[in-house]
């Protein structure tokens, strides 16, 4: 049940939360700025730590393919990285040479970032042994992190992300979390799965989410980053 109420949430914020004039109520440094403090604290304490979570499971895990990776459960997620980087990097690349409708650059995006929100959806099956608290604190991250890539998205495809985008963004969610809830798989391939999906979120933190010298309140990060620390401490 949590991982059920956190997906519908989370498809909530990719559906309503570009609509939400946030800079009406707060400077976009700034909250951009606490967002990037709270992600940056959400990849030292929480995914770091369930990287090394997943070490454990495949070191006693009996699948002989798993066993060879047992000692490289980070590479699995530099792969992460490294392929939601080249997703991105050719994402971009097509922007000089994009029909009038950018059509090929808008969904080499799209599929990016559809296809982390179903892995993403996927994995909240495991929430259930997790406290209230933990579950609470997970939404905010994440809710912060799709903000961010909302905002991100609209920058690059503001009409047909707000047409179409933010719908198959929040469908992704719901079909992963539907797929997690009819298929299991062994705790050991969840943590590779949870692995490659981490090293994704560690490349948006860093390309994302970190506000750049000109856009950075510096308060608010250290804000976020302190008060999400604490609060992740607390549990």
């Amino acid at each position: 049940m949590p991982g059920i109420l956190l997906a519908i949430g989370l498809a909530l914020i990719h559906g309503f939360a570009s609509q939400i004039p946030i800079e009406a109520f707060v400077p976009k440094k700034r909250w951009l700025s606490f967002a990037g403090g709270v992600s940056l604290g959400y990849v030292f304490l929480e995914i770091f730590p369930e990287l090394s979570h997943a070490q454990e499971e495949l070191l006693h895990s009996e699948a002989p393919f798993l066993g060879y990776l047992e000692n490289h459960i980070y590479i699995l997620a530099l792969l992460g990285l490294v392929m939601f980087y080249i997703l991105d990097k050719i994402a971009l690349g097509t922007r000089a040479n994009q029909n009038k409708n950018g059509s090929l650059f808008f969904w080499i995006h799209i599929f990016s970032f559809a296809l982390f929100n179903s892995i993403l959806g996927y994995l909240l099956q495991d929430l259930a042994r997790h406290s209230l608290l933990s579950c609470i604190l997970l939404f905010v991250a994440l809710a912060l992190h799709l903000f961010i890539v909302d905002e991100s998205l609209r920058e690059h495809h503001r009409v047909p992300y707000d047409k179409i985008g933010r719908w198959i963004l929040a469908a992704a969610v719901i079909l992963g979390m539907v797929l997690g809830q009819g298929m299991h798989l062994q705790e050991a391939t969840l943590s590779i799965v949870w692995s490659f999906l981490a090293g994704s979120i560690i490349l948006n933190v860093l390309k994302r989410e970190l506000p750049s010298e000109q856009d950075t309140c510096v308060a608010s990060f250290l804000g976020g980053t302190l008060l999400f620390s604490v609060l992740l401490n607390l549990r």
